[in-house]
Order: C-alpha cells, then sequence, then structure tokens
C-alpha cells in the first residue's frame, strides 16, 4: 500500500510540474500539457484518498516518513492547478493589456513572430477594453517631463532589467519592442513601449499580449505593473 501511494503522489507532481518544460521544448503540444496537468491534479486527489485510507486501515503499513512525503508531494500536485484555477476566475478572460486603450500601441516588429500565432496582432476592440477597465482600472497613460531619447533609453534599460528580449527600438518613433518568455510554459507574450511628446510632456503607454491563450491569467497587467515600477526606479538613478 505504501508503496502504491508514493507511486501515486510521485506521478502526481510529475504530471504537474512536467507539463510546462514539456510544452517549452516542443516535446508535446499546449492541449496535451494542459491534459497532463489535469490528471496530475486528478492523480493527486487519488494519491491523498489512498494515504488517507492506509492511515485509517492499514496504519501498520505507513512510516511518517513516506506518509509526510507522499502528502507533500500530493498536496503540491493539487495545490498549483487549483491556484491556477482560482486565479482564472478573479481575472478576465483576456489576454491584450494597454495602458491605452482608445489608440493601442499598435505591434509592428513583433508583428512577424507572432505570425503562426492563435492570438492575432490586432487589438480585438470594445469589450475587452470594458472587460480591461473593470479588472485593471489603474493602468493608465503615464507622463514624464523627461525627453523623448531619455524615455527610450530609459525604458530599453528597464526591458534589460526585466530579462526581458529586446526586438526593436526606434528613438524617432518613440517605439520600443520586446518579447518576454514565461519561465514555466515558455509562453512568449509581446511587449511595446510608445512615447509621444504631448507639450511639454511626454506620455507613456506600454501594451503587453499573450501570443497563446484565451485568459492570461494576469500576467500582462502584472507584466505592465513590473516595468511601470522597473521604468521608474530607472528614472530615478
Amino acid at each position: 500500500m505504501k508503496m502504491i501511494v508514493g507511486l501515486m503522489s510521485v506521478i502526481a507532481i510529475l504530471l504537474v510540474a512536467l507539463a510546462g518544460p514539456m510544452y517549452k521544448f516542443g516535446i508535446v503540444e499546449l492541449g496535451t500539457a494542459f491534459t497532463g496537468f489535469k490528471f496530475g491534479l486528478f492523480a493527486g486527489i487519488a494519491a491523498l484518498v489512498l494515504l488517507a485510507i492506509q492511515l485509517l486501515f492499514k496504519r501498520n503499513t505507513a512510516s511518517i516518513g513516506s506518509a509526510l512525503a507522499s502528502a507533500v508531494l500530493a498536496v503540491a500536485a493539487i495545490a498549483v492547478p487549483l491556484s491556477m484555477m482560482n486565479t482564472a476566475k478573479n481575472v478576465p478572460p483576456i489576454h491584450d493589456i494597454s495602458t491605452d486603450l482608445m489608440n493601442p500601441p499598435e505591434f509592428v516588429a513583433t508583428a512577424p513572430l507572432r505570425a503562426d500565432a492563435p492570438n492575432p496582432v490586432a487589438y480585438a476592440g470594445a469589450e475587452v477594453a470594458e472587460q480591461q477597465r473593470t479588472a485593471y482600472p489603474d493602468l493608465q497613460t503615464l507622463t514624464h517631463a523627461q525627453s523623448k531619447p531619455e524615455l527610450v533609453k530609459a525604458s530599453k534599460q528597464a526591458i534589460e532589467n526585466l530579462g526581458w528580449e529586446l526586438v526593436n527600438t526606434d528613438t524617432d518613433k518613440g517605439i520600443i519592442e520586446a518579447t518576454d518568455t514565461t519561465a514555466w510554459f515558455g509562453f512568449k507574450d509581446d511587449v511595446i513601449i510608445r512615447v509621444t511628446d504631448n507639450d511639454s510632456e511626454r506620455l507613456v503607454d506600454i501594451r503587453s499580449k499573450s501570443r497563446v491563450g484565451q485568459s492570461d491569467l494576469g500576467k500582462n497587467a502584472a507584466r505592465i505593473h513590473s516595468f511601470i515600477k522597473e521604468l521608474d526606479s530607472v528614472l530615478a538613478e
């Protein structure tokens, strides 16, 4: 019984933990990875049920160490998917976030990189904008006193500090484009920063868009928040 419980808990955590890397390195398709993710959750639940049965009816076959290890692995395999499901319920099912909802920055250099991506490069429109306003009302156009070249330079430094891949910079147009690759699944999300003149001020807008997936689980909004924080830090130096 102890061996079965231990094996089930190990299978559960492997199905969950390896789903991302196996997709990231092209071993399986995204749908297969998510299926493995789901079965990892079920296997974790099964491992806990079997562990409970073992402790209740066959306690003599269990040791504290093996029971604890199995429980930790099974709980982890359950907690990660449930946490993601809970996040999905609390954020809008969108994957394109912009500080300017009326005139979002348009991807140029990164557009060809998205040619085969399920999510098109174009902005989805009013429905997505309304969902963003409700979920992330604080994401709005930034104003700065620095010149356009200074802000472009600072944006490039912020991108470097955040570990994103710089794709293109056009100082004259005030455009910086980059790609951020998520660590676990290796999802590639594209970012564009646009700096425009507005009398004595400069307006800075940021747009972040996922290449795949209907819901980004709040990742694009979090990425923009991270960029704003890093840009402020660079400008304060």
